[in-house]
């Protein structure tokens, strides 16, 4: 099959067009940003993985590709939509296809509005471990799975198991149809927690098998989950942490009264290591095995990447991005750091004006008089926003608050802040180049 990609650099998209080609497919694909900047690090593991890059301008479509998958970030009346359109060259957005290929294997669908992306990659690196040879098809960039022609958020193997990402933010989660699926949590992120609960209702309905499910969020309350297996840390359910000691940099723990270990602080990757526990149980794997492997998941890209631990200084960069995620990123920072610097970056203005509230909360609440929050300005990707918020808007209502907050526009300027603290938190979604910056930290800092 001859299949074109545009939008070919966004995560999503980039893991499906590596799945293709790693399955045999001719692959090409486009992305304004490889336009602007064709040297960056994903064009070159595309590349590398014998994918063909084009300028994304229509040029590089013709009526000999059996199918054209567009981005969900790629507007309607762009030239390549029009191009494939008028060649006759069947037109597909990246969840719908991804629901194709779903309906072609025995799926587990990961779904959640905080950890999914660590979950799934989780998940798919637990079961090749154990030689189950899954696929999968992520958000996130497995750190284990990372080579130099793959980003790290897929891989192919031999079964008839595919492990999937299943992001609700553009709604057609509603149309997977799977086998299995895993529902960390639910909070505000891309809709109302009422418009998720019932995306992941839907969900329910459309599984086939049971719904691995936690029993400590009370939002999944207001979702009506059926076939559910339930783990927890507070309340009672099949799968429970007990005797739990958190470290630093790892936690030890119980299940059923086997021992476990994950290599990942916090509490919020505690219930990430059980949602796998409680699967490959149910799905007929000993706790024991299990406990064997869990040590060994060095976790998912710009989720909690340490740039400096050096006994003076901690640089950390992180995904972070939604208050929730922002609430468990802070809470294990507490943990581990008497004195922090936050730099979060929002995330797109629709999605920065939905949770501004959220955002507020969760900063006056949790920063402490030792710490200090510089808010970088909205991220844009382009396209036609509505530019109605700004980060000094969060900055003054957090002060007001009591929270030590500014912003700071040019990056270079964050360099001479340092020292004033013991750690640093660059977090946010979408935009690589935070990693650029928490290096750019780290090297001053050596």
């Amino acid at each position: 099959m001859k299949v074109f990609f545009s939008g070919i650099g966004g995560s999503g998209v980039s893991a499906i067009a590596g799945f293709l080609a790693d399955k045999g497919h001719y692959v090409v694909g486009s992305d304004r940003l490889f336009d602007l900047n064709p040297d960056h690090p994903v064009s070159r593991k595309l590349k590398a993985n014998g994918i063909s890059i084009v300028r994304q301008d229509g040029g590089g479509i013709d009526d000999r590709f059996d199918l054209a998958i567009f981005s969900t970030a790629v507007e309607k009346d762009a030239s390549e939509f029009r191009t494939a359109e008028g060649l006759g060259v069947p037109v597909k957005t990246r969840p719908d296809y991804l629901n194709e290929i779903v309906s072609q294997y025995r799926t587990i669908a990961v779904a959640g509005t905080s950890g999914k992306s660590t979950v799934a990659g989780m998940l798919a690196f637990l079961m090749k471990k154990m030689d189950m040879e899954p696929n999968y098809i992520g958000g996130g960039r497995v750190r284990q799975f990372t080579t130099s022609r793959n980003a790290g958020n897929y891989i192919t193997g031999d079964s008839d198991i595919l492990v999937i990402e299943a992001c609700e933010s553009d709604g057609t989660i509603v149309n997977y149809m799977p086998a299995f699926s895993i529902i960390t949590n639910l909070d505000l992120d891309h809709h109302s927690i009422e418009e998720t609960a019932s995306m992941f209702s839907r969900l329910s309905e459309n599984t086939s098998g049971y719904v691995i499910t936690g029993s400590d969020d009370k939002n999944l309350a207001l979702c009506n989950i059926r076939n559910a297996i339930k783990f927890s840390i507070d309340n009672r359910s099949e799968y429970q942490a007990r005797d739990i000691e958190y470290h630093p940099l790892k936690t030890l723990f119980k299940v059923n009264g086997s021992k476990f270990e994950i290599s990942l602080p916090g509490r919020h990757n505690l219930y990430n290591a059980l949602a796998c526990i409680a699967f490959l149980a149910e799905f007929g794997i000993p706790l024991g095995r299990i406990s064997e492997v869990l040590p060994e998941f060095s976790g998912i890209a710009r989720r909690f990447d340490l740039h400096l631990n050096n006994g003076g200084y901690l640089v950390v960069d992180d995904y972070a991005h939604n208050p929730h995620k922002i609430f468990s990123l802070m809470r294990t920072m507490q943990r581990i750091s008497n004195k922090v610097c936050y730099i979060f970056q929002p995330h797109g203005y629709g999605p920065t004006t939905l949770m501004k509230d959220g955002y507020i909360r969760v900063f006056a609440e949790n920063l402490r008089a030792s710490d200090h929050l510089v808010l970088l300005p909205v991220y844009y990707a382009g396209g036609t926003a509505s530019k109605e918020i700004s980060s000094r808007d969060l900055a003054v209502a957090i002060q007001a608050e009591g929270g030590s907050a500014e912003v700071i526009e040019d990056r270079g300027k964050i360099l001479d802040l340092l020292r004033g603290w013991d750690s640093y938190v660059v977090f946010g979604a979408r935009d690589d180049s935070l990693s650029d910056l928490a290096e750019d930290i780290a090297d001053r800092l050596r």
